[in-house]
C-alpha cells in the first residue's frame, strides 16, 4: 500500500504494539480534521489505509480532507467495509449466487475457489420464524419446530456454505435478530488484522444495518448483490456525501420513551429530505441518551431516508462494550485507538461543520405512534383517535360520501366522535360485526386491534422500553385488566438476553398473563411473519370488509406487510403495544378514555398503569447484568440439536437438486461471455406497470405469504408443494422461479393500468388482455418486447431487498422511470443491469399525460453513457401522437457505468476474476 501522507504509525496498548494510520498526523502537512464530521473521519481513515495509487488515490484522500460541506457531492471514492452482515432472507440468495459464481468462474477458465469471502461475513438466521402459536407457554417450542420443518432445506444449504467458504459464519435460528446480535456481540468498535488495527465498518443485506451506528460504527444496508461484491473484496463506489448534523439538547420528559424520540426524529428528517446523505448526531443531548437509545434512533435511518444515522464513540460507547461482556483487551484497545485518532467525542469536543443542521429539544418529545401506512407519519398519542378517523375516511371515501353528512361531521369531531361512531346513521359505514369464538362473544369494527406485537430489534434491544412494557403489564394484571379476546399478542425479543432480564426483574409472568408469551427470537411481525389470524377473526374481517389494525414495536408498517387482512398498522413503543392490546382498538384517546375496567368495575386509564422513569431505571439497575450477555453469546454459533443433526452436503461446489423448490441454480450467469455486449438504446418498449408514489420494495417483492391464486402458487403446486407448505416469499428467495413470479405480487399494489384494482395485475398491450404481471411479462418476453416500469416519488423505499431488482430484471424490465428513487433500490437496479431514470423536476406521468399504453423509445444509452447523462424518451400513443421528454440516468458514479455495461455488478466481478485465467 502507498502512504502518501506518512500516516502509518504505531500504538501500544497494555504492552501490545499495533500498526495504524494516524489521522491526527495529517496536521503536520497543514491539514486538520477537527471540523470534519466524525463519520467522514472514518471514511478518511478507510482511504488512507487502502491507498494503492489506483482504486484509492492521493486525490481521493485530499478530497475528503478538503471536503466542502456546501458543495453538491461529485467526488467518487472507494469504501472498503471491514466486514459484511447478512440475514437469512437476503443471505440465502447471496450464498446461492456465490455457489453459482464458482461454477461460472470455472467455465471462464478461472479458479472457482477465488469466489470466497475476503472480508469476514456473518449470517444470522432471524427472518424465518413465524407467529403460528401465540398466547401459550408452548408458543416458542411450537413455532421453532414449525420453522425448522419449513426451512430445513434452506438451513442445510447455509450450513454447507459455512463449511465451503472461509471467513463465513452462520448464527443458527432462534438466537436473535441480526442487528441486535451485531450490537450486543458481533461488533467490537475496532478490527484487527495481524498487528494492524482500524475502525469496525460494515455493510449488511438488511437496511437496518444502520442500528450499529449507535455504537459509533459506520455501516449501512445494501442489496445482496453489493454485499456479495464486498465479500469478494470489491470496494463500494460512493460519492463523498453531504452530512446533516442533528443537534440534540435537553433530556426526555417523564412519560416519553426512545420510541417516541425515534418517531419524532424520523418525521423531522423525512421532512428535511436526507435521502442519500449521512446524518450525524451531536450536541449536549447525547449525554442524556443511553447507547440502546442511540441504537434505536440509528436503526430507523432507512425510515428517515439517510444512508447512516451516526453517533460518535464516547464514554457511553466504551461503557456499553464493557457492560455487554466484550473482552477487556478489546475494550481497552477501542478506547485507546479512538482517543489517539481524534475519533472520541467528549463534552468539550468542538462541533463539526455540517452541510446542514437541525435541532431538537428532547424535552419536547411526547408519546407518539406512527401510521397507518408509513413510519414517517408520526401522530401524537393525544391526537391518535382523530388521526385514525381521518385515515379511515380516506380509505372508505365512497362509503363516507354516501353516508349522512352531519353524522360524518360528528364522527370526525373529537368531542362528539365517540357517540357518533355508534350512531345508526353510520352503521353501514362502521359495519360492526358480532363474533362468537368459543364461549366469547364480542364485536369487531373498523379500528379493532387484531395484532399487538412486541417485536423488532428497533425496540427489543432497549431494556428501558422492554422493562417498561413489563412494568405496565404488572400494574395492569394487578388491577385485574385483561387483553381483549380478538387481539393476537406476541413477544419476540431480538436476543435471549431480553428474556433473562425480564425474568430476573420478575416481569415475564405478568406479560404472559396478558398473552405476551415469547413466540420466537427473530423478526416475526416486523418482517411480515405475523402468522395467520384465527379463522373466525380473519373471516369476519374479510366478509365485512373491516379496516382493522395492528400495533407493533417495529420499524415498518407499509401496506400489505404485516398481515394480508390488516390495512392499518401503527408503530408504537412496547408499553403502548401492551396498552392497545388491553384497549382493543385504536379508535380511542388514551389520555381521556380508559384502557379497561378493573375487577371492581372502575375505569383504568393509561396514566394509572404507566411506569415512571424512576421505576424503569430501578428495574434496569437490578435486572440487567453483564453475565447475561456473556452466557447467551458464549456458544451462539453452536445451535441446538436440530441444527447440529442437519444432513449437510459436502464439497467446495454445491450439487444442485433440480427437484428443489427452495434452492435452485440462478440464471444470472448462464452463457456469460468473457466480454460484455455493447450497450443499446431501448426500442419498442411497453409499460408493465404504471405506479404512484411511495412504492416500496414490499410492493415490488413481498416477503410474506404466497397467495393461493398467484403465479407463484401455481408453480409450487405444479411441483408438488401443497398450499400448507408454501412458506413465504422470503423463505423461497433461493428459488428464482418463485421470486420472479412474486415480483409486483403484493396484494396492495395499485397498477394504474388496472384502475380500481389491487394486486399483481396488469394488461397486455396492444390487445388489452387483463392478466397477471408475471404472465404478461412472459408473453412480452416471447414476443421480444422490452419492458419499462413508470412510477412516482420515493420508488423503492423500505427494505434493502435485492430481489426487488432481481425479479424486475428477470421479468424483462430494461428501465424504471420514476420521480425519485430510494438509495438502496436505485443501487440494486444498477447492480442488476436495470436502468433507473428520473423525470425532470416538475414532471411525472400525470403532467406529461402518459397513460401507460404508449410504446417507448429511450435514446442516448448506446453512445457515451455517463453518470447523470440526460436521455431522450419518446412515447408514442395509441393514436400515433408522440410525446418527447428528457430523463436523467441515475447511474451516479463511473463504477456504476461499468456495472451497467457488464449487465450487473456480479457479472463485472466474475469477468474481472476470470481475466487472469
Amino acid at each position: 500500500m502507498v502512504d502518501s501522507f506518512g500516516t502509518k504509525s504505531t500504538l501500544t496498548v497494555q504492552a501490545d504494539t499495533y500498526t495504524y494510520y494516524k489521522l491526527t498526523s495529517l496536521a503536520k502537512g497543514g491539514a486538520s480534521i477537527d471540523k470534519l464530521p466524525f463519520s467522514l473521519r472514518i471514511l478518511l481513515e478507510n482511504l488512507l489505509r487502502h491507498e494503492d495509487g489506483r482504486v484509492v488515490r492521493k486525490d481521493h484522500v485530499e478530497a475528503v480532507l478538503n471536503w466542502d460541506p456546501k458543495a453538491r457531492p461529485s467526488q467518487e471514492i472507494a469504501f472498503h467495509p471491514a466486514r459484511v452482515l447478512l440475514q437469512d432472507f437476503t443471505g440465502v440468495p447471496a450464498v446461492v449466487d456465490l455457489a453459482a459464481m464458482r461454477e461460472a468462474l470455472a467455465k471462464l477458465g478461472g479458479d472457482p475457489l477465488k469466489i470466497n469471502p475476503l472480508q469476514p461475513a456473518d449470517l444470522v438466521i432471524d427472518h424465518s420464524v413465524q407467529v403460528d402459536r401465540f398466547a401459550s407457554s408452548t408458543a416458542l417450542k411450537v413455532n421453532a419446530a414449525l420453522e425448522f420443518e419449513r426451512n430445513q432445506e434452506r438451513y442445510a444449504f447455509l450450513r454447507w456454505g459455512a463449511q465451503a467458504f472461509t471467513n463465513f459464519r452462520v448464527v443458527p435460528p432462534d438466537q436473535g435478530i441480526c442487528h441486535q446480535v451485531n450490537l450486543e456481540y458481533l461488533a467490537g468498535a475496532v478490527m484487527r488484522q495481524g498487528s494492524l488495527v482500524y475502525p469496525d465498518t460494515l455493510v449488511g443485506t438488511d437496511s437496518h444495518t444502520t442500528m450499529i451506528n449507535g455504537l459509533g460504527v459506520v455501516g449501512w444496508g445494501v442489496g445482496g448483490i453489493e454485499a456479495e461484491a464486498a465479500m469478494l473484496g470489491q470496494p463500494l463506489s460512493m460519492l463523498i456525501p453531504e452530512v446533516v448534523g442533528f443537534k440534540l439538547h435537553g433530556s426526555l420528559p417523564e412519560g416519553a420513551t426512545a420510541t417516541d424520540l425515534v418517531l419524532t426524529v424520523t418525521q423531522m428528517l423525512r421532512q428535511k429530505k436526507v435521502v442519500g446523505k449521512f446524518v450525524e448526531f451531536y450536541g449536549p443531548g447525547l449525554a442524556a441518551l443511553s447507547l440502546p437509545d442511540r441504537a434505536t434512533i440509528a436503526n430507523m435511518a432507512p425510515e428517515y431516508g439517510a444512508t447512516i444515522g451516526f453517533f460518535p464513540v464516547d464514554e457511553e460507547t466504551i461503557a456499553y462494550l464493557r457492560f455487554t461482556g466484550r473482552p477487556a483487551p478489546l475494550v481497552a484497545l477501542a478506547e485507546a485507538y479512538y482517543k489517539e485518532q481524534g475519533l472520541f467525542r467528549t463534552a468539550s469536543t468542538p462541533d463539526p461543520v455540517f452541510s446542514d443542521t437541525l435541532s431538537l429539544d428532547l424535552g419536547d418529545v411526547e408519546p407518539s405512534i406512527a401510521g397507518p401506512k408509513r413510519p414517517q407519519d408520526r401522530v401524537r398519542l393525544r391526537e391518535a383517535k382523530r388521526a385514525f378517523r381521518a385515515s379511515l375516511q380516506g380509505m372508505l371515501e365512497k362509503e363516507f360520501a354516501a353516508a349522512d353528512q352531519p353524522a360524518v361531521k360528528a364522527f370526525l369531531d373529537e368531542e362528539t366522535g365517540a357517540a357518533a361512531a355508534h350512531a345508526p346513521a353510520l352503521e353501514k359505514v362502521m359495519r360492526p360485526a358480532e363474533v362468537t369464538q368459543g364461549d366469547a362473544r364480542y364485536t369487531l369494527r373498523h379500528g379493532s386491534v387484531v395484532i399487538a406485537a412486541i417485536t423488532s430489534c428497533t425496540n427489543t434491544s432497549n431494556p428501558a422500553v422492554m422493562l417498561g412494557a413489563g412494568l405496565l403489564a404488572k400494574k395492569a394484571v394487578e388491577r385485574g385488566l385483561t387483553v381483549k379476546p380478538w387481539v393476537k399478542t406476541s413477544l419476540a425479543p431480538g436476543s435471549k438476553v431480553v428474556t433473562d432480564y425480564l425474568r430476573e426483574a420478575g416481569l415475564l409472568p405478568y406479560l404472559e398473563a396478558l398473552g405476551f408469551h415469547t413466540v420466537g427470537y427473530g423478526c416475526t411481525t416486523c418482517i411480515g411473519n405475523s402468522g395467520p389470524l384465527p379463522d373466525v377473526i380473519a373471516d369476519t374481517v374479510k366478509n365485512n370488509d373491516l379496516v382493522v389494525a395492528s400495533v407493533l414495536s417495529g420499524n415498518r408498517n407499509f401496506e400489505g406487510r404485516i398481515n394480508q387482512h390488516v390495512r392499518m398498522n401503527f408503530l408504537a413503543s412496547p408499553p403502548l403495544v401492551v396498552a392497545y392490546a388491553l384497549r382493543g382498538d385504536v379508535d380511542a384517546d388514551l389520555f381521556k378514555e380508559p384502557v379497561g375496567t378493573d375487577r371492581n368495575g372502575e375505569p383504568v386509564y393509561l396514566k394509572d398503569i404507566w411506569p415512571s422513569s424512576a421505576e424503569v431505571s430501578a428495574a434496569i439497575r437490578s435486572a440487567v447484568r453483564p453475565e447475561q450477555f456473556q452466557a447467551q453469546y458464549e456458544n451462539v454459533f453452536a445451535g441446538d440439536e436440530e441444527w447440529q443433526k442437519l444432513s449437510v452436503p459436502s464439497g467446495q461446489t454445491f450439487v444442485w437438486d433440480e427437484a428443489s423448490t427452495y434452492v435452485r441454480r440462478p440464471p444470472f450467469f448462464e452463457g456469460l461471455a468473457k466480454e460484455p455486449a455493447p450497450l443499446s438504446d431501448i426500442r419498442g418498449a411497453r409499460v408493465l406497470a404504471l405506479l404512484g408514489d411511495s412504492v416500496t420494495t414490499d410492493h415490488i417483492s413481498p416477503a410474506g405469504n404466497i397467495a393461493k391464486n398467484s403465479p407463484a402458487a401455481k408453480y409450487l403446486m405444479e411441483h408438488g408443494v401443497a398450499p400448507a407448505d408454501f412458506n413465504s416469499y422470503g423463505a423461497r428467495r433461493g428459488n428464482h422461479e418463485v421470486m420472479m413470479r412474486g415480483t409486483f405480487a403484493n396484494i396492495r399494489l395499485k397498477n394504474l393500468l388496472r384502475p380500481g384494482e389491487e394486486g399483481g395485475v396488469t394488461v397486455h398491450l396492444p390487445d388489452g388482455e387483463k392478466t397477471t404481471i408475471y404472465d404478461a411479462a412472459m408473453r412480452y418476453k416471447a414476443e421480444g418486447t422490452p419492458l419499462v416500469v413508470i412510477a412516482g416519488a420515493e420508488y423503492g423505499t423500505g427494505s434493502s431487498r435485492d430481489w426487488a431488482a432481481k425479479g424486475t430484471k428477470l421479468l424483462g424490465v430494461r428501465a424504471v422511470i420514476a420521480k425519485s428513487f430510494e438509495r438502496i433500490h436505485r443501487s440494486n437496479l444498477v447492480g442488476m443491469g436495470v436502468l433507473p431514470l428520473e423525470f425532470s423536476p416538475g414532471e411525472d406521468a400525470a403532467t406529461l399525460g402518459l397513460t401507460g399504453r404508449e410504446v417507448f423509445e429511450i435514446g442516448g444509452i448506446a453512445q457515451d453513457l455517463t453518470p447523470g447523462k440526460k436521455l431522450t424518451v419518446v412515447a408514442t400513443g395509441e393514436d400515433g401522437a408522440k410525446k418527447t421528454f428528457t430523463v436523467t440516468a441515475r447511474i451516479d458514479t463511473p463504477n456504476e457505468v461499468d456495472y451497467y455495461q457488464h449487465g450487473g455488478i456480479l457479472q463485472f466481478v466474475l469477468r474481472s476474476l476470470g481475466k487472469g485465467a
